[in-house]
């Protein structure tokens, strides 16, 4: 009774935060978080434990349940794991679909997925050809978001890599690190037995899944295909120490995938362009979208630089200030104003 009385008193503040979280975010998301709701009833249902999950013995030949890879990611066991799917889909919308577009968002949600059960009905048919254990086929239930939500920090990492998520005394932890550390904890929680083995399974399949997708085929509104950056390879998943044996091992499977025509040869373009001041030269695997990622953090450090100075310069009164001019300085595609004084402009003039 107590316990119930302490939830009523708080159904106001949860649909408050409810509200606030699902503000601003399109359709097919709120209908995916609907979904997950409704699908949650159904793992009640015995059937509903096999028929709409993927089962890597019934997935192939011969039974060929090929509705699972599409209906697995709406499926969990707990009503915690619940909540989290439909709040970290939530939170994940707000960062993505402002620079993505819900398009984007929801071919992003389905390439995950479905690679992710691919992935692991593969994997575990592999250890079967290994053990011969048929519980490997048919016990084994893959089901959760688990995959999809370990494959957005590969995209957080995309979009802002430099991005402080902790603090330590050992060091900063940026986005860079974090698809790295959903593994190590993922292998832990099922080391310890918080969660079963598929659970690692998925997120692994999901790192993996989404890089692929956003380095090679994943088009932009530019009519690109994909992200070169050096900043953005396999190796950089991992730390410095690594990266150069890991870098050998993966451009040497890269070159298999290129001959089997999985993935597209990689296309170094150096563009030239001419302006009054000079040449600019585009570098070999920088593409235009990290380009535009660093102008986006150049102007808003010069932004907080400019603030910074306006604040420690003292106020100046009224009649001298309406006689300042305004110069607009262009950095790449965006517009920075500043002003300067009558003084300086007629010594521009005069110079």
């Amino acid at each position: 009774m107590f316990v119930f009385h302490k939830v009523r008193k708080n159904v106001p503040h949860i649909k408050q935060n409810t509200e606030l979280l699902f503000n601003n975010t399109g359709p097919c998301i709120k209908i995916i978080s609907c979904v997950l709701s409704v699908c949650y009833f159904f793992s009640f249902w015995s059937k509903g434990s096999t028929l709409f999950v993927v089962t890597p013995g019934y997935l192939f030949p011969p039974s060929f349940w090929l509705w699972t890879p599409f209906t697995f990611c709406f499926f969990e066991t707990h009503l915690w794991q619940v909540l989290l799917d439909i709040a970290m889909v939530a939170v994940c919308s707000k960062l993505i679909e402002p620079l993505w577009g819900e398009l984007q968002v929801v071919v992003f949600f389905a390439v995950v997925n479905v690679g992710v059960a691919l992935a692991c009905a593969v994997f575990y048919y592999i250890l079967y050809m290994c053990t011969w254990d048929p519980e490997l086929l048919f016990s084994v239930h893959v089901r959760g978001l688990a995959g999809y939500l370990a494959g957005v920090t590969v995209a957080v990492k995309q979009i802002m890599p430099d991005s402080t998520v902790l603090d330590t005394p050992a060091g900063r932890i940026t986005n860079r690190n974090v698809p790295l550390y959903t593994i190590f904890v993922s292998l832990v929680l099922w080391f310890i037995g918080f969660v079963d083995g598929t659970k690692p399974t998925m997120v692994i399949s999901g790192v993996l899944m989404s890089w692929t997708y956003l380095r090679f085929y994943q088009i932009h509104s530019n009519g690109t295909r994909g992200d070169m950056a050096d900043n953005f390879t396999f190796a950089s998943f991992f730390p410095v120490i690594v990266q150069p044996p890991i870098s050998v091992l993966s451009n040497s499977v890269y070159s298999i995938f290129v001959k089997a025509g999985i993935c597209r040869k990689t296309v170094r373009r150096v563009d030239i362009a001419s302006a009054p001041t000079g040449i600019t030269v585009a570098l070999p695997g920088i593409r235009s979208l990290d380009m535009d990622r660093r102008k986006l953090l150049a102007l808003k450090a010069l932004n907080s630089r400019l603030v910074d100075t306006t604040k420690d310069t003292p106020r100046m009164d009224n009649t001298e200030s309406e006689r300042r001019d305004s110069v607009v300085i262009s950095i790449g595609d965006t517009e920075q104003t500043t002003r300067l004084s009558p003084t300086n402009i007629v010594s521009n003039k005069t110079t």
